[in-house]
């Protein structure tokens, strides 16, 4: 029998190769695709900048009009383009792995609607205008609505199953949208500020908002790479995954510092924004398979882009203004998510 095992084992390995080699060369080319979008983000908006300028403004700054629109305005949204995406949809593959639900997401787990809650209430109420003072209010609301979600979900009789954590998710998220709402009605002046936040946009990156967010957000994306192996056991049931060795504690644990962390700094970053952790999950899911590992190496990739080129499409199509991105991802996002559930190999874990 054992011999029988590593001819099937070595059978095997070709075909795992090919596998990895394909993997490797997909998303070789999703990151030439997130390049394109990063210079399409720099280049495009209410005035285009010609290509050759913008990488002479990266490279070569020569303080014309031109190349300071790139440097001070451009670059920084671009940068907490990527930043935010990135942890968007982290955050979504990371909740989607660990509650073995295809319908998980930040926006829909309630996390978002926490942290936004959170900081409206910093705002509004303690005076806090700048990222650096209501961040915290953000992981604060964060891990409270994670804790909350996971803690309902768990109450009935079957525990937490993928089905009541989303009712309860969705449930407590509406609780919080709803409360918010009335307070921003019933202050409009104080909570002037932050309507055009709470619509989920770009428009605000500067340097100050990078260098604020991104500490958090790296050190979130770095838990998750951490956890990814781990994760592949977790998706195959509690009991076995202990019996492979995984500490289901502390895997649950530090996903959840890792997605308090995401959610938390891009919701404060940028406003709540839908759509990116529930869809970009599925797409990388049904490109390389179930093992998380991979999964997360597409989606650090893909979500990017698909803010980005949300964010440029928003930019195009109300010039001189702008449709914020929250707005376009929704658009985008709803009927491709609707196409990826109509296949059955993505829309299950």
């Amino acid at each position: 029998m054992t011999a029988i095992a590593e001819q099937a084992q070595a059978a095997r390995r070709p075909g795992v190769a090919a596998n990895n080699a394909r993997r490797l060369t997909g998303l070789l080319i999703c990151l030439a695709v997130l390049l394109l979008a990063v210079l399409a983000s720099i280049a495009v908006g209410s005035r285009d900048i010609p290509l050759p300028t913008v990488i002479d403004a990266l490279f070569a700054y020569d303080d014309s009009n031109d190349h300071a629109i790139v440097q001070t305005l451009r670059l920084p949204r671009t940068v907490l383009g990527l930043l935010i995406g990135a942890a968007l949809g982290i955050s979504g593959a990371l909740i989607q792995a660990l509650t073995r639900n295809p319908l998980a997401d930040p926006g829909i787990l309630g996390v978002n609607a926490g942290a936004s809650f959170f900081v409206l209430i910093a705002v509004g109420y303690f005076g806090m205008t700048s990222l650096q003072s209501y961040i915290w209010f953000a992981f604060l609301g964060a891990i409270v609505t994670t804790v909350a979600v996971y803690a309902v979900g768990s109450s009935g009789r079957n525990g937490a199953t993928p089905v009541t954590l989303t009712l309860a998710g969705v449930a407590i998220g509406a609780i919080l949208g709803g409360v918010s709402t009335a307070l921003t009605l019933l202050n409009p002046t104080a909570f002037d500020r932050m309507r055009f936040w709470a619509a989920g946009a770009l428009s605000g990156g500067t340097y100050e908002a990078v260098s604020t967010v991104a500490p958090f957000i790296i050190v979130g994306l770095l838990l998750a790479a951490v956890m990814a192996r781990p994760l592949n056991a977790v998706a195959l049931g509690d009991d076995l995954a202990k019996s492979l060795g995984a500490n289901i504690v502390r895997v649950r644990t530090i996903v959840v510092i890792a997605v308090t962390l995401l959610a938390g700094g891009a919701t404060a970053a940028a406003g709540p924004i839908g759509f990116v952790g529930l869809m970009v999950p599925h797409v990388a899911r049904w490109i390389v398979g179930p093992d998380q590992r991979w999964i997360m190496a597409y989606t650090v990739v893909l979500a990017p882009v698909l803010l980005l080129v949300s964010d440029i499409v928003g930019r195009i199509v109300m010039r001189p203004g702008e449709i914020q991105v929250a707005i376009v991802t929704a658009f985008i996002g709803a009927p491709v998510l609707i196409l990826l559930a109509r296949r059955r190999k993505v829309s299950g874990l």
